[in-house]
């Protein structure tokens, strides 16, 4: 499909894909934003959700490099979250190209509520380690292709959820599950988004355009993660749950 798009609205495109990798980097639903900004340019759903993978990939992979690089996680730990992932998000990426997400936009601001009041009202979320709810075996390979089927299928939040579901059933430290989390977002995203390709459904020069500001974005955000901690994290995952609820129920 051919979209037409200004020089200006390309730039401003990119900047939002900026901001959207910082906050993505710290606390996931960056996608609230690039998203949002790509249908109020008139760019068709399933072509906006396409490019957005493409860009949100790139910011993934800074972020992860920077988490790996710092020792926040390693990745050999979560080799069977990061396949089942993978394989959830293609599932996913297939699926909304054959049908509208109208259900799954209808209960997203429920899944959005339950972490934000979850996240407020928890004073100790992730700044010690807890007792784990489940298994390290069913969170990889239950818990994580659930979301991963998630991010290939609509995808705002998706960090938010890999983190804090590995906060809330693992009993996590809220920045260790915030590493883990960008790794398996950057699975999520490259499987859904070979697919995506593979469907016509990416504009390539609007998404290198935004990978551009969104990896700058996820460099600076990752940085942060790693200095500031839980002290960060939790009260920006609970600003970013308000405005997601806030772009879902009144937008």
């Amino acid at each position: 499909m051919d979209v037409s798009l200004s020089l200006e609205v390309i730039l401003m495109l990119t900047a939002v894909a900026a901001l959207a990798g910082f906050i993505d980097a710290i606390a996931g639903g960056g996608g609230l934003l690039t998203i949002p900004a790509m249908l109020l340019a008139n760019i068709p759903p399933v072509l906006t959700l396409g490019t957005n993978k493409l860009q949100a990939a790139s910011g993934a992979l800074a972020a992860s490099l920077t988490m790996i690089k710092k020792g926040v996680v390693k990745p050999a730990r979560i080799k069977t979250a990061i396949i089942a992932a993978f394989i959830g998000s293609i599932i996913g990426a297939i699926a909304v190209q054959l049908s509208p997400p109208d259900v799954l936009e209808k209960l997203i601001p429920f899944f959005i509520a339950a972490i934000g009041i979850y996240t407020l009202f928890a004073p100790k979320l992730g700044e010690v380690e807890a007792a784990p709810r489940i298994s390290e075996s069913k969170w990889q390979k239950i818990a994580a292709p659930i979301i991963g089927f998630y991010d290939g299928y609509l995808g705002p939040g998706t960090g938010m959820f890999f983190a804090l579901g590995n906060v809330a059933l693992r009993g996590r430290k809220i920045v260790e599950a915030t590493g883990a989390a960008k790794i398996l977002n950057l699975s999520t995203n490259i499987g859904s988004l070979i697919f995506f390709i593979l469907g016509g459904n990416v504009l390539w020069k609007v998404g290198l355009a935004m990978m551009v500001g969104q990896t700058l974005g996820a460099y600076f955000g990752s940085h942060m993660v790693v200095k500031g901690g839980s002290k960060l994290i939790r009260p920006m995952i609970v600003m970013v749950c308000l405005a997601m609820i806030a772009k879902y129920v009144f937008g």
